[in-house]
């Protein structure tokens, strides 16, 4: 489980999160939706132990996070931090000297399903081909958090479905836990078990999908306007 005890974070004169208390349960895809600049990001940084809370306390699984909570998290960012003269196939021989539980079979088993060229190099790719190598490095690690910051930026609506629908293929919800940023809403909607709303760094909702589809008949998008409308600005 990670949690977040009276946790705030402050970027200089900027206040990114205020007094953020919530528990994200195991085995569940969640969603953190909100406005560019609400404090998402700064959630997942907390989490994969990147940054520190100015105040309050992170943990995952009992444990409060620091930069060793890599061993158990794994953490696609929305910037780009792989080598560019590597090919796709040295990134990912790379990541497996790097990361014990990084599973080079299944690497390559969602390279293919991503359709990604294993000899071309990085710096040749494009945005939308960045961003799926991204997804196949997150998703080879075997571990039980995986954090991904909007992983769907840059690609082709075209085949951003078919993407989307992939993810669950190389996902195991009865050992992992998956924390999602993205604009993309109606394309993961699916996926979702639980949306958090955060704005302007405090959480103002939580929902659980399957409730909100069974119990309100309503979609995560129409809930997000009711939300956001009914909230403090």
């Amino acid at each position: 489980m990670i949690t977040f005890e009276n946790v705030s974070k402050t970027y200089i004169t900027q206040k990114a999160l205020k007094d953020i208390n919530i528990e994200l349960p195991k085995g569940k895809i969640i969603g953190i939706i909100g406005e560019n600049g609400s404090g998402k990001s700064t959630m997942l940084k907390l989490i994969a132990g990147l940054i520190r809370p100015t105040k309050g306390f992170v943990k995952v699984n009992d444990i409060q996070t620091n930069r060793r909570v890599s061993e158990i998290v794994t953490y696609l960012s929305e910037l780009d931090a792989y080598y560019a003269m590597y090919t796709v196939k040295q990134t990912m021989d790379f990541f497996a000297t790097q990361y014990k539980d990084f599973d080079l079979e299944k690497a390559n088993q969602i390279m293919k399903f991503m359709k990604l060229e294993p000899s071309q190099k990085v710096k040749n790719l494009s945005k939308g081909n960045r961003g799926r190598l991204k997804i196949v490095l997150s998703l080879a690690r075997d571990v039980p958090y995986i954090i991904l910051d909007e992983p769907f930026s840059g690609l082709d609506p075209m085949v951003r479905e078919s993407v989307v629908k992939g993810l669950l293929s190389y996902i195991d919800l009865e050992k992992q836990t998956v924390i999602i940023t993205t604009h993309e809403i109606q394309e993961v909607e699916a996926l979702l078990d639980m949306i958090v709303v955060i704005r302007n760094g405090q959480i103002i909702d939580t929902k659980s999908v399957e409730k909100l589809h069974e119990q309100e008949q309503m979609s995560v998008v129409e809930w997000l306007k009711n939300v956001y409308e009914n909230a403090p600005a």
